[in-house]
């Protein structure tokens, strides 16, 4: 019930987050771009890291969608593309039983690109910070930083997201 409540408050997060975004946001070091619409994406995933005490919505674009529907997720297709929305944590003030997103912390996406993203085991990287969504990353080398925190995820092509089952 808890995980429930948890999944429909970020959820409608989710929904609330895209009304307020208007303003153009740069690419990443490496080129990226936040995809158009991302955040009218259906979730795939939601992960609670205890490490940074952060909530995150996993949301894909129609070949990420597929893939996870359909279990053929290792390796995700080509054209895959994630984009995990992060908020720090925060107790519900009504229900302190409950943990809900707090500040918003950032936006992080993957791109699915064997060809182009050989040395990053066929992924592009990119992260926003914040809610003015600030570039991430000095130069294009941050996505190696990117990269080595996937390894321990090698065997499931570099992707810690594992897609929710649904009825």
């Amino acid at each position: 019930m808890k995980k429930l409540f948890l999944i429909a408050t970020l959820g409608m997060l989710c929904c609330l987050h895209s009304a307020n975004a208007a303003a153009p946001v740069a690419p990443a070091p490496n080129g990226l771009t936040l995809p158009e619409g991302y955040k009218d994406w259906p979730v795939i995933s939601s992960t609670h890291r205890l490490d940074n005490q952060t909530l995150r919505v996993i949301v894909g674009n129609k070949t990420a969608v597929e893939a996870a529907r359909t279990g053929k997720t290792n390796p995700w297709p080509e054209g895959t593309v994630f984009a995990k929305m992060a908020w720090k944590e925060t107790v519900h003030p009504a229900w302190e039983k409950a943990l809900v997103p707090g500040e918003f912390i950032q936006v992080e996406i993957m791109v699915k690109d064997s060809g182009k993203y050989k040395e990053t085991g066929g992924w592009g990287f990119a992260r926003w910070k914040g809610l003015t969504l600030k570039p991430y990353g000095a130069d294009a080398s941050f996505a190696q930083e990117c990269f080595a925190c996937h390894q321990p995820v090698k065997d499931k092509d570099y992707v810690f997201t594992r897609p929710h089952q649904l009825p």
